[in-house]
C-alpha cells in the first residue's frame, strides 16, 4: 500500500490528463499479462459452497450500481434513474459524505421513494480512508453516522480500495469495494467469485460482501479506450451461464446526457445500449435487484454455518501436500467454506508439476526433497534452500492476492521468516508447531555440540514464536514447554491431529485372504521405535506364522536398510514388507484391510510427546491399537482404547500384540472404544474453532483507538450532511415500467 499511499498525494498535483496518459499506458501492458484471467476468470464461476440459487430459480442476478465521485455526477443523477426507470430497472447511488458536494435531503428521499438505494461511498474521495487504523477508526465513526442517518444498508469505499477485515467497524448489511477480477485498480487484488460471500466476524456477526463483476465504465471507455460494449456483453453472458451476479458499477460523473460531451465522458447510449440487451435477450431469466435486497437473501437463504467466505490464505510447510494429514486438514477445511488456499510445498518425484490443483487447493511445488539427510548440515541446507525459494514465491504471491493469513508449519520454525513480505503488508502470521524442534535435533543428531545447537534452537524458537501473530502447537505437554519458554499464552492454541472423518470415514475390508497384518505407517526415525517393533513381531510371528508386518515409509534411506537387516538378521525378512507411502486419500484403505496398528515410539526420546497421528486413524477404520506407554499417550488415551506395553521392551510389544491376537472380547472392546474416541475428537468437533481463528487474525482490532463521542458525530453530521446545499429541486420521476 506504500507507492497506493504515495501517489493519492501527490495525485491532486497531477493535470488529469497526465494522469489517464499514465493509467492507459499501465493498463496496456496489464491487459497483454492479464489476458488469461480478464475479464474472464474461469475459477471465479465456480460455484460456492452451499449455494441456494437466485430466487425463483432465476438463471443469475442483475445488481446495477453507480458512484457519484463529484458535482458533475449529482447533477445527472435524475437523469439516469430516468433512463433506468424507463427500462424497469433500480439501481443503488452511492454518495461522498464530506466530498465536493453535499446530498440534498430531498434527492435521497426521491431515490427511495421510487424504489432506489441509497449507500455511502466512503467519507471523502481522497483515497486515504485505509491510511491508517486510527484515521480509519476516526473515519468509521463518521461513516457509522451517515450511515444511520441515511438509513442505508451498504457501503463502497472510493476508488475500490478495500480491507475487509476493518470493515466490521462499520456495522453494515452488506459492502461493494471488491471485484472478481480486474488488473488495472490500483488495488488490483480480486477476490476470484462472481457470487456474494460472507465476511465473518469472531463473534458471529458480519456482513454480505458483493464484489462487481463487469468492469467499470471509466475503465473500459476512458482508461482502456473502448468504443463498443463488446466486453460487457461478453463477460454477461458468461455470468449468466455460470449463474453468478452480474454486478455493474458506473458512474452518472463519466455519462453524457447530450449531445456534446466532455472529454472525460462518454454517450449515455452505451449503458443504455447495455440495458436493452439484457432486457432482450434475456427477459425473465434473470432477477434484478438491489444490493441491499442479494444482500437480505443471502442472510435469509443461508444460516451462518453454511456461509461461504473468501478469506485469502497461504499456507508454506517443508513436505509433500498430499501425504501430510495436518496440513491438507486445515487447508481443505477452509476451501469447504470458500476461501481461497494456496500451498507452498515440496515436490517429489511422483509430482511433477510445479503448480496444480488438488481438492480446490492451489499447490506450488518449490523444491525436490530425497530422505537421506544423515548429516545435520545436508538437513540445513536443504531447509534454507526452501525457506529463500518459499519466500520468493509467497512475496510474489502475496502482490497478486494479499493474504490475509499466512499459515506457515514447522519444522524449522525459522522457516516462519518466509512470511516476511505479506507481513510487513499486514497480513497476520501463524506459525503451526508440528515438532518442537530442539528436542528432536537433540534426539535426531547426537554431537559433542549438542547442548550448545540445543540453545540456538531455543532462541530461533523464541524469535520465531515473537514474529508470528499466533502460535499453534500439535499437543498440550508442547504447549505447556513452549509457554514456559518462548511462546505468549495469550497467543497459543492446541490443535492435536485430529482425525478427518470426511476422510477417514469407516472402509470395508476388501481383502480376503488369512494373513494376519500388522501395520506401521510413518516415519522411519529412531525415535519411532520400529527396531523394537520387528524385534516385537519376530517373537509374535513364532506363534503366529501368517503374520506379515507391513511398514508405509516415503524414503528412509540408511535407516530402512539398518531395519531390513535387522529382520533378515531376525529371520522375518520375508514376513516385513516395506511399502513407499501412498497418498493420504489411499491410506483409509490400507488401514482397513490390516489387523492390528502399532504405535512403538521410545518413550526415552522425542517419542514421550510426540503426539501420534496413527492411533486415531486406526480407530477410525476399527482398527485395534498396541501403543507404547509414552508420556503423551497416557496423557490422551487410557488401557481401555489402546491396548499399552512397557515402551523400548520388544517382549513386552510381542505380549501385547497376542494379547489382541488371541482374544477377541479385547480386540471388540478396542475395536468400539476406538471408534467412539475417534468420533468424538474428530476433525469435525474442532475444525471450527481453527476457522474461528482464521476470522480473529484477519479482523482488525481497534481496541486501543480511542474515538469520539457519538453525540457530537451526530451533531456534525447533522450540520454537514443532513442539509440542502442550495441545489436545484429534483424534478418527479416518471412512473416505472416493467420489464
Amino acid at each position: 500500500m506504500v507507492l497506493t499511499d504515495i501517489y493519492y498525494l501527490v495525485k491532486p498535483l497531477i493535470p488529469w490528463r497526465v494522469r489517464l496518459a499514465l493509467r492507459r499506458a499501465l493498463a496496456t501492458r496489464k491487459w497483454y499479462y492479464a489476458r488469461a484471467k480478464w475479464p474472464i476468470d474461469q475459477r471465479a464461476g465456480e460455484l460456492p459452497p452451499n449455494w441456494p440459487g437466485w430466487p425463483n430459480a432465476k438463471k443469475f442476478a442483475l445488481v446495477l450500481t453507480h458512484d457519484v465521485e463529484g458535482t458533475k455526477g449529482l447533477a445527472h443523477v435524475v437523469e439516469l434513474m430516468r433512463l433506468e426507470t424507463k427500462f424497469g430497472f433500480r439501481s443503488s447511488f452511492n454518495f461522498v459524505p464530506e466530498g465536493q458536494y453535499r446530498v440534498p435531503e430531498d434527492l435521497r428521499t426521491l431515490l427511495t421513494q421510487s424504489g432506489f438505494e441509497v449507500g455511502v461511498h466512503g467519507l471523502d474521495h481522497d483515497g486515504k480512508l485505509y491510511r491508517s487504523k486510527t484515521k480509519f477508526a476516526r473515519d468509521a465513526a463518521r461513516i457509522q453516522s451517515y450511515i444511520r442517518l441515511w438509513k442505508a444498508s451498504g457501503f463502497r469505499s472510493p476508488l475500490m480500495q478495500h480491507e475487509l477485515g476493518w470493515l466490521h467497524k462499520l456495522e453494515l448489511k452488506y459492502d461493494a469495494s471488491t471485484f472478481d477480477t480486474d488488473p488495472f485498480e490500483p488495488q488490483c487484488d480480486g477476490v476470484g467469485t462472481i457470487f456474494p460471500f460472507w465476511v465473518a466476524n469472531p463473534d458471529g456477526m458480519g456482513y454480505v460482501e458483493l464484489p462487481y463483476t463487469l468492469v467499470q465504465d471509466f475503465t473500459l471507455f476512458k482508461v482502456l479506450q473502448q468504443s463498443d460494449i463488446s466486453i460487457w456483453k461478453r463477460k454477461l453472458d458468461w455470468i449468466a451461464s455460470r449463474g453468478g451476479m452480474a454486478l455493474l458499477n458506473t458512474h452518472p460523473d463519466y455519462m453524457c446526457f447530450t449531445a456534446q460531451c466532455d472529454s472525460d465522458q462518454v454517450p449515455s447510449a452505451l449503458y443504455e445500449e447495455f440495458l436493452t440487451y439484457v432486457r432482450d435477450n434475456y427477459q425473465g431469466s434473470f432477477w434484478s435487484a438491489l444490493p441491499k435486497d442479494v444482500a437480505k437473501y443471502y442472510c435469509e437463504s443461508l444460516p451462518v454455518e453454511a456461509r461461504n467466505t473468501r478469506r485469502r490464505v497461504c499456507m508454506v510447510a517443508y513436505t509433500f501436500y498430499e501425504l501430510d494429514n495436518r496440513v491438507r486438514r486445515y487447508a481443505e477445511s477452509l476451501v469447504k467454506r470458500g476461501d481461497q488456499v494456496d500451498v507452498i510445498a515440496l515436490s517429489g518425484s511422483q509430482f511433477k508439476e510445479s503448480v496444480e490443483r488438488f481438492k480446490g487447493v492451489t499447490v506450488y511445488r518449490v523444491q525436490h526433497r530425497e530422505y537421506n539427510e544423515v548429516s545435520k548440515w545436508t538437513y540445513a541446507r536443504r531447509l534454507t534452500s526452501f525457506l529463500v525459494r518459499a519466500s520468493v514465491v509467497l512475496s510474489r504471491l502475496h502482490k497478486h492476492h494479499r493474504y490475509d493469513v499466512i499459515h506457515v508449519h514447522n519444522m524449522p520454525d525459522f522457516l516462519v521468516f518466509a512470511a516476511w513480505y505479506p507481513k510487513l503488508r499486514g497480513a497476520k502470521v501463524i506459525l503451526d508447531i508440528h515438532d518442537i524442534v530442539p528436542e528432536l535435533f537433540r534426539n535426531k543428531f547426537k554431537t559433542q555440540f549438542s547442548l550448545m545447537y540445543e540453545r540456538i534452537l531455543k532462541g530461533v524458537e523464541r524469535v520465531s514464536a515473537a514474529f508470528a501473530d499466533h502460535v499453534i502447537v500439535s499437543n498440550d505437554l508442547w504447549r505447556n514447554t513452549l509457554v514456559q519458554r518462548s511462546v505468549d499464552p495469550e497467543k497459543c492454541s492446541v490443535f492435536i491431529n485430529h482425525v478427518d472423518l470426511e476422510l477417514f470415514y469407516p472402509r470395508h475390508r476388501n481383502r480376503t485372504d488369512n494373513t494376519f497384518i500388522v501395520l506401521f505407517p510413518g516415519s522411519l526415525q529412531w525415535h519411532q521405535g520400529l527396531d523394537i517393533a520387528i524385534e516385537a513381531f519376530a517373537k509374535f510371528h513364532t506363534q503366529v506364522p501368517s503374520a506379515e508386518f507391513h511398514i508405509y515409509s516415503g524414503g528412509g534411506g540408511d535407516m530402512k536398510s539398518s531395519l531390513m537387516k535387522l529382520a533378515e538378521t531376525l529371520k522375518v525378512a520375508p514376513s516385513v514388507k516395506f511399502f513407499d507411502g501412498v497418498p493420504l486419500d489411499e491410506m483409509p484403505q490400507v488401514i482397513a484391510n490390516a489387523d492390528l496398528g502399532v504405535v512403538p515410539k521410545r518413550a526415552d526420546s522425542f517419542g514421550n510427546e510426540a503426539y501420534s497421528t496413527k492411533i486415531m486413524e486406526f480407530m477410525s477404520q476399527g482398527l485395534p491399537v498396541v501403543a507404547s506407554r509414552t508420556r503423551i499417550d497416557e496423557f490422551y488415551f487410557n488401557d481401555g482404547t489402546v491396548h499399552f506395553f512397557e515402551s523400548g521392551n520388544s517382549g513386552d510389544m510381542a505380549r501385547a500384540m497376542l494379547d489382541v491376537f488371541n482374544d477377541k472380547l479385547l480386540r471388540a472392546n478396542l475395536v468400539a472404544r476406538g471408534s467412539e474416541y475417534s468420533e468424538r475428537n474428530s476433525w469435525d468437533h474442532k475444525k471450527e474453532e481453527y476457522l474461528r481463528l482464521i476470522d480473529l487474525l484477519s479482523t482488525e482490532s481497534f481496541d486501543n483507538v480511542q474515538l469520539p463521542e457519538n453525540s457530537a458525530l451526530e451533531h456534525a453530521v447533522s450540520e454537514a450532511g443532513g442539509l440542502d446545499s442550495g441545489c436545484e429541486p429534483i424534478g418527479q420521476l416518471p412512473s416505472r415500467t416493467e420489464k
